[in-house]
């Protein structure tokens, strides 16, 4: 009995929000009616998208109770009120979502104050026949599960008027992925100006200063050729350091672009050399992606395999200032990596190029701010997409939102350029997850 008053209790209140829904959809009547009046004098037009912005809130409110009550998710299809007043007014009316909302509205105000009324008489005649019939007798509950029942049927009333037609859940969709594009277009081309400028940064300040450099010391040399041989030997002993310098600054440069180490040995590799050159102890597992059924595990740093100096993007673009792509570092403690396996399934160099550099931008960030000593890197094959994921067992706290840095912000703009996701995780104490899915056909 105590069981079957709980649940005519939970219905009861489920019928009580339905009888206080209509009881506002009442006082919202004279908005539609203020707002219709008003917008065929043209003066009230501007309340049109309005007023249907606070229908679908109504509206949705109601589907959040509906779908809690039933288990089950009901889906909303609205065009997207966008652009000029005439554009929005002209989307409003003739918007199939909204005029499938006017009919629930409609429906609504007489079912939803209906059921609650016939729920009191219910109450009344269950607690006296359940009463005897359930406790007294320890039989099942005949009248309060009438109750659940007209619950069950304001839901599915709700339900049936307020499921949007498969054209207009289609159309939502679309709209909505209109819209994600959109962004995301924008962060990429965000970043790719960042990465441009960077570029030019780069070659300004570094291969630029030292080409210069070496264009007046070989002018000086010239000109101290034949009067004194032993400067015009220290004047070409200093260009030939310059020349040397200003291919590495180069060299930095492509690695940012496209790190070689990724055609050269591909993803597992360049991951395994970028987990040897991180100054952490960093487990690297692979699923699927080198022939190997298990996961495998790569080291921590080894002699020899550290990352060059600085050759990371910044600006939000890839790896941070002194990330560096390793350079070709030799088999070390397994840190090194064959070349990849004939046969062995690769990703597109696009996503490839997204992984590393996730990978990298993670593990600079997990060396420089996490106070950590260990990481983890996981790489898996899907069958239509790549998942990594990096941990790392620090102190947390770690903001993407592009305040603190733009090194995670750029992480994100990235993927998103690739249709991928990023989740992260970073409580306070740690431990900071970063989860990425790359779509990829393999």
């Amino acid at each position: 009995m105590e069981r079957t008053v709980g649940r005519a209790a939970r219905a009861s209140a489920q019928l009580l929000t339905a009888f206080g829904l209509a009881v506002v959809s009442y006082f919202f009547l004279a908005l539609l009616v203020f707002t219709a009046g008003t917008a065929l004098l043209v003066i009230g037009a501007g309340m049109v998208p309005e007023t249907a912005l606070l229908l679908h809130r109504l509206t949705g409110y109601k589907r959040r109770k509906v779908a809690a009550w039933t288990g089950e998710p009901l889906p909303e299809a609205y065009a997207q009120l966008t652009g000029t007043l005439s554009e929005r007014v002209r989307t409003a009316v003739k918007d199939p979502g909204t005029r499938q909302d006017l009919r629930w509205y409609a429906l609504h105000c007489v079912y939803g104050m209906l059921l609650p009324f016939l729920a009191l008489p219910v109450w009344f005649a269950g607690l006296v026949v359940d009463g005897v019939w359930c406790g007294a007798l320890h039989r099942r509950a005949v009248v309060l599960p009438l109750i659940e029942r007209l619950a069950d049927l304001d839901a599915a009333w709700s339900r049936a008027l307020l499921m949007p037609s498969p054209e207009a859940r289609r159309t939502a969709e679309l709209a909505e992925r209109v819209e994600e594009l959109t962004v995301t277009r924008a962060g990429a081309v965000a970043a790719h100006g960042a990465e441009l400028r960077r570029i030019e940064r780069d070659l300004h300040d570094g291969a630029q200063a030292r080409l210069v450099a070496l264009s007046m010391r070989v002018g000086l040399a010239k000109r101290a050729y034949e009067n004194d041989p032993d400067m015009t030997r220290k004047l070409l002993d200093d260009a030939q350091d310059q020349a040397e310098e200003a291919l590495t600054e180069l060299r930095h440069v492509v690695r940012g672009i496209h790190p070689p180490i990724l055609t050269d040995r591909g993803l597992v590799g360049a991951v395994r050399a970028l987990a040897a050159g991180s100054g952490l102890d960093v487990r690297v597992d692979v699923v699927g992606l080198d022939g190997e059924p298990a996961p495998a595990e790569g080291t921590g740093p080894a002699e020899g395999t550290g990352p060059a100096e600085g050759t990371g993007p910044a600006d939000g673009t890839g790896p941070a200032d002194g990330t560096g792509s390793p350079g070709d570092p030799g088999p070390a403690g397994g840190a090194g990596s064959a070349a990849v396996p004939v046969g062995a399934p690769r990703a597109p160099a696009a996503v490839e190029a997204a992984a590393y550099f996730v990978v990298a931008e993670a593990l600079t960030n997990a060396a420089k701010h996490s106070g950590a000593d260990r990481a983890s890197v996981r790489l898996e094959r899907a069958a239509d997409r790549l998942r990594l994921t990096v941990r790392d067992e620090g102190r947390g706290g770690a903001d993407d939102s592009g305040r603190g840095g733009s090194g995670l912000l750029g992480m994100r703009r990235r993927v998103a350029a690739l249709d991928g996701t990023v989740d992260m995780s970073s409580p306070v104490g740690g431990p900071t997850v970063i989860e990425v899915e790359l779509p990829c056909v393999w």
